[in-house]
């Protein structure tokens, strides 16, 4: 079976890798290079922010998710030599209100999340803002360097004798034929396959509607910024209202994000640097003392709810989608490439594909 997947950020080429380790031919089709839109803007928490805030069928997915990545970073750098950076060092949650929810949360999901005082704080990273008395702690929670991450999946791809990448060609659009995809138009020409899959993350909606059909996925976009700090300063995921640090291994921080719905529009602004460096020096004062390295931003795929698309596509019997993860893209692209790997393959179903079915509008 050939198969194309549209869209080379994580969602992609996981669903690429895992469509391959399954024995398929699987051509690959980005309008830029691999892994340059969300998989490189992003902050690489492999935990939703504030996870009980989100429907159960997003705590599916990243419960699944969580525990793979452990095996999948050793896979990627032992296949590429190229080390994803992997941390497991947990995330401290400071100044939460709903407390409560969180603790009845993981009681009812098992996952370890619990409160711990002034103490703990400060003996774990000890150039927290002062003043903290107590805080949630999830020990599990890792974080991954993405734009590493995203260099070894495609690196593991171009490896693949069964994996095809066609970058810098954008798709104008679908041909079909009797309720199936007979094949996709580039500016070099149409590509066929047997199956087919969207993932093009913020883009997905705009290339399902030329086939009228309607994805709710918009882009939402997201301002980040990254001191150039030392080893040391903070060595844990640490969120703080609507912000966050993620420190990684070289000492580099990074502090996020904006919430902006604007359209197909990347640009940083004066407002949101203030902003993000604002937060950052209140959740680690110290990071006062190093510069500013870099401030970007990306476009998430935003969906209803947070609760990606994941299956087949109304009225075509041999096109799928795999798109809308919003904030979680790399926490739930495990387990989403999984499942759709799953139901296109006609294997079980790693979890109930119900919540995540694009319905007929």
């Amino acid at each position: 079976m050939s198969y194309i997947v549209i869209g080379g950020g994580i969602i992609g080429m996981l669903t690429a890798r895992e469509l391959a380790s399954a024995g398929c031919s699987v051509t690959l089709i980005d309008k830029n290079a691999c892994a340059r839109e969300a998989t490189w803007a992003g902050g690489g928490i492999v935990s939703p922010l504030y996870p009980w805030r989100y429907p159960s069928a997003v705590t599916q997915l990243a419960t699944w998710s969580q525990s793979s990545y452990i095996h999948l970073a050793a896979e990627l750098k032992e296949e590429t030599g190229i080390d994803p950076e992997l941390r497991q060092k947990g995330m401290l949650m400071v100044d939460v209100q709903d407390e409560t929810e969180a603790l009845r949360w993981a009681a009812e999901f098992h996952r370890p999340l619990r409160q711990v005082d002034a103490d703990f704080l400060y003996r774990t990273e000890p150039h927290l803002a002062p003043g903290i008395e107590q805080a949630l702690w999830m020990p599990e929670v890792c974080s991954i360097r993405n734009p590493r991450l995203g260099q070894s999946l495609r690196q593991s791809l171009v490896l693949n004798e069964r994996v095809r990448l066609l970058e810098h060609q954008s798709v104008a659009g679908f041909l079909s034929e009797n309720g199936s995809i007979t094949g996709v138009r580039t500016a070099d020409g149409v590509y066929e396959a047997d199956t087919y899959v969207v993932a093009a993350g913020a883009w997905s909606g705009e290339l399902l509607g030329g086939l009228d059909i309607s994805l709710p996925v918009e882009p939402v976009h997201g301002q980040m910024m990254l001191f150039k700090a030392e080893p040391g300063v903070i060595d844990r995921v640490v969120l703080r209202g609507d912000r966050y640090v993620i420190p990684r291994n070289d000492g580099r921080v990074l502090v996020g994000s904006t919430l902006e719905r604007i359209g197909f529009v990347k640009r940083t602004t004066e407002e949101a640097a203030k902003a993000l460096y604002a937060s950052a020096l209140e959740i680690v004062p110290a990071l006062a003392n190093y510069p500013v390295e870099h401030h970007w931003s990306g476009l998430r795929p935003g969906s209803p709810d947070g609760i990606p698309f994941i299956g087949n596509v109304p009225g075509y019997q041999n096109l799928f989608v795999n798109a809308g993860q919003f904030r979680n893209g790399l926490v739930l692209a495990p387990a989403s490439t999984r499942l759709l790997a799953d139901l296109v393959l006609q294997r079980q179903p790693i979890v109930d594909p119900t919540p995540y079915q694009l319905k007929n509008v």
